[in-house]
């Protein structure tokens, strides 16, 4: 009895390690602080320009932290304060991957809900204004089409009112047409975590992930109590420093605690946090996430047409990866916030560096951090080279060798040969073919099955222009030149 076989459309998604192979790992030495040595030099020149009035920098390497220090002044006014290795910051806008991603990850991971969930699925009263059919992934990878933010003036106040002002915004295009980094995305899933967990999201944010993880530095609205707070700028038109109280003006008349910003932590909290997405989810004490979720949130999920390159919640590859620097590979992943914060996470390497400035201190000023951020990076990412040059390909590389959502494709004759064409043992098969049937190094797929052991190809079937595809008319069965097989024509 015959049985056909259809290759023409099989392909197989390749998942790589979350990080380098264990033997790799043991062969190469760990970055130490003396290979670090030039940050300090590049933080230091911003601080004399002004860029910034102090920072703390912390890099970790396979597991341990391998550079933390502190440099200039937490504050500047009304009274000048150094800068401590414990400073607590405001995160501004990586908020949206510590707290609000994570949280709704885990949800998705309990069954909850589905990124492909439309929002009004949760909030019904969504749907105003063209807004029916924005997805939660939309939401997370900024192709919503809604804009940036809400307006701040004139003033308002209170979370509710932020509700009414976002059922009452029109997206400026369709969904997935257009990538528009937006803070309006990220309130509403704050307000998911909340609606589907039944907990406030700073109240489930600490109960879930920052308690777990042991990062007892790191909440919304922390207050002056803390008195390694580093203050941001003067409030507008009102007395004092935005001192423990959020900079973002959305989020500050929100309340301070929204899903775009109002997280405050330390350098050693988020390094416990990077540590985790590099260990896949979990760490000794606590389980955040699967190694399979971490993996979803840190690949490119936004439309396959697009260039910006977004995870779930995370930057990949897109106008805001200055602190990537030019040399870890666009399969790493991180993000910024406003305030002056950023946190890069190299899978590859097992690396992770966080930079906590609060460059609009004190007047709001316009500190331009990037170039501090892509310098700092640059530097860890060279002083990899010499322990693990083979894991960190060119950063402008595509993701295809990185990536298990959007990986290398392998045809179905090379999946068949990876897998020693076991799921045909045993089988007489027709294979339906003809000249383009090849595998990735150009073999014929005829010829490797007609070898392939325990398996008989038995007959070929061509469709229009034939074996060979240089015919024009009517073609004719006939006998395979090389094996000799009957060839059906279709």
């Amino acid at each position: 009895m015959l049985f056909p076989l259809m290759l023409c459309l099989l392909v197989q998604q390749m998942l790589p390690a979350a990080g380098m192979p264990q033997d790799d790992l043991s062969s190469q030495r760990r970055l130490n602080e003396a290979q670090l040595t030039p940050i300090a030099e590049i933080v230091e020149e911003a601080i004399r320009n002004g860029k910034i009035p102090g920072a703390v920098v912390l890099v970790g390497n396979r597991g341990e932290v391998v550079y933390h220090r502190a440099f200039g002044c937490r504050a500047i006014e009304p009274v000048k304060l150094p800068m401590t290795e414990d400073t607590i910051f405001d995160l501004g806008s990586l908020t949206k991957v510590v707290a609000t991603a994570t949280a709704l990850m885990q949800l998705v991971e309990k069954g909850k809900l589905s990124i492909e969930d439309p929002v009004i699925k949760y909030w019904p009263e969504f749907k105003k204004k063209g807004k029916k059919k924005i997805t939660i992934r939309q939401l997370l990878t900024h192709y919503s089409g809604l804009r940036d933010s809400l307006d701040s003036k004139p003033m308002w106040g209170g979370y509710p009112i932020a509700l009414r002002k976002i059922l009452a915004e029109k997206p400026l295009c369709p969904p997935e047409t257009r990538f528009i980094y937006s803070d309006i995305n990220f309130i509403v899933l704050g307000e998911l975590v909340s609606r589907i967990s039944g907990q406030p999201l700073d109240v489930y944010c600490a109960e879930h992930i920052f308690k777990p993880l042991g990062m007892k530095d790191t909440s919304f609205r922390p207050s002056r109590a803390f008195d390694r707070i580093a203050p941001t700028q003067y409030k507008y038109g009102v007395e004092g420093m935005l001192w423990g109280e959020v900079h973002d003006p959305i989020s500050n008349q929100m309340g301070g605690v929204a899903g775009h910003a109002g997280l405050f932590s330390t350098a050693n909290d988020l390094s416990l946090f990077a540590q985790m997405m590099l260990s896949g989810g979990s760490t000794q004490e606590a389980s955040i996430l699967s190694s399979l979720m971490v993996k979803m949130m840190t690949v490119p999920q936004n439309p396959p047409s697009k260039t910006a390159l977004r995870g779930l919640g995370w930057d990949i590859d897109s106008p805001f990866t200055s602190n990537r620097g030019e040399i870890f590979p666009v399969g790493s992943y991180g993000h910024t916030g406003f305030p002056g914060t950023s946190i890069w996470i190299d899978p590859f390497s097992e690396t992770y560096v966080i930079i906590l400035t609060n460059r609009v201190h004190p007047k709001g000023g316009n500190g331009n951090v990037g170039p501090l951020y892509s310098k700092i990076a640059t530097i860890v990412a060279s002083s990899l080279e010499s322990t693990s040059t083979e894991q960190i390909p060119p950063a402008k590389e595509t993701l295809s060798q990185g990536n298990p959502f959007n990986g290398r494709v392998q045809t179905g004759i090379d999946v068949l040969v990876s897998e020693k064409f076991a799921p045909l043992a045993g089988l007489r098969v027709g294979l339906i073919t003809n000249h383009s049937g090849l595998d990735s190094a150009g073999r014929r797929t005829i010829d490797l099955l007609h070898i392939a052991p325990r398996v008989k190809l038995v007959s070929v079937f061509v469709p229009e222009h034939g074996l060979f595809g240089n015919k024009d008319s009517k073609v004719a069965s006939m006998k395979e030149p090389k094996t000799g097989l009957p060839v059906y024509s279709l």
